[in-house]
């Protein structure tokens, strides 16, 4: 059976193609849709050498035109690994009707993607209903698998953040002209309170700054905070106070002797272990 590919006329209308796009781009393009390696999703197999045998190119300008339509352009994929490319915006062109024939085709090639991540790009664009269900099946598998990846990877960056802060001390010798670790005293407060300050606010700063120049250093900031989050943290009328204005004000020195303020172990399994209900 004959094998073709669609091309609208809309393509030379298109204003990524007359705003954005060189000649050489243009027909790289046409020649990535309808190359007979091509296939009926949008994903084949192909390799850099091939495309420059085709089109007579040298293999630089090749990959200089797979950076451009990747990086800029943004309608490929190419892994260099399985040697798979995917047109992203395929289904505009040849994904508009279904029919047994075609849905055959359609299940036999996306089985034979190596690189299913490569689906994921193309789902998006198909405005055929029957043919998005069966790019679904695919999408959805990689899609659960990558956010389960991506979700013990976070919270494994958030434990180690935790760990980090908590267990953090600077030295309380320090002179008046260290710089100040706003960053570090803020990721605190939002750690421990749940909250979303932010350190580069300039009243924030002003306020640390002013206890750093009468001599606390950072672990006076981490007990203040530890300690009245303790206190506020599930009092509903007292909860709001849990914010720089109150905590690193003129009260700050009371806060860091109020009673049993001094007993926290400060050792850092210690202190993980007594706060980690915080969290």
């Amino acid at each position: 059976m004959a094998k073709y590919r669609h091309v609208r006329t809309e393509f030379w209308q298109d204003p990524k193609v007359l705003e954005e796009m060189t000649p050489e781009d243009r027909y790289f393009y046409l020649y990535l849709l309808t190359n007979p390696f091509t296939t009926q999703i949008g994903i084949y197999s192909i390799t850099k050498k091939q495309m420059a045998f085709d089109i007579g190119y040298s293999i630089e300008s090749i990959n200089s035109l797979m950076d451009r339509f990747q990086n800029h352009h943004r309608l490929v994929v190419y892994n260099s690994d399985t040697r798979e490319i995917a047109i992203i915006k395929w289904g505009k062109y040849n994904l508009n009707k279904a029919g047994k024939p075609m849905m055959d085709c359609i299940e036999k090639e996306l089985q034979e993607v190596k690189d299913k991540t490569l689906i994921e790009l193309v789902y998006p664009h198909i405005p055929n209903d029957a043919i998005k269900e069966s790019f679904s099946r695919y999408v959805n598998d990689t899609y659960h698998d990558t956010l389960t990846s991506r979700g013990q990877k976070e919270k494994e960056k958030e434990k180690e953040k935790e760990k980090y802060i908590l267990s953090s001390k600077l030295d309380d010798t320090s002179s008046k002209n260290d710089v100040i670790p706003y960053k570090l005293i803020i990721d605190l407060l939002n750690k421990v309170s749940g909250k979303n300050y932010r350190s580069a606010t300039q009243k924030t700063r002003s306020l640390i700054k002013a206890r750093w120049n009468e001599g606390f250093r950072f672990n006076d900031f981490k007990h203040v905070i530890l300690v009245k989050t303790q206190e506020w943290l599930n009092d509903p009328e007292m909860n709001k106070f849990i914010r720089p204005e109150t905590l690193f004000g003129t009260k700050f020195e009371n806060y860091l002797n109020q009673k049993g303020g001094r007993q926290f172990d400060s050792s850092p399994a210690n202190e993980t272990n007594q706060y980690t209900g915080l969290f």
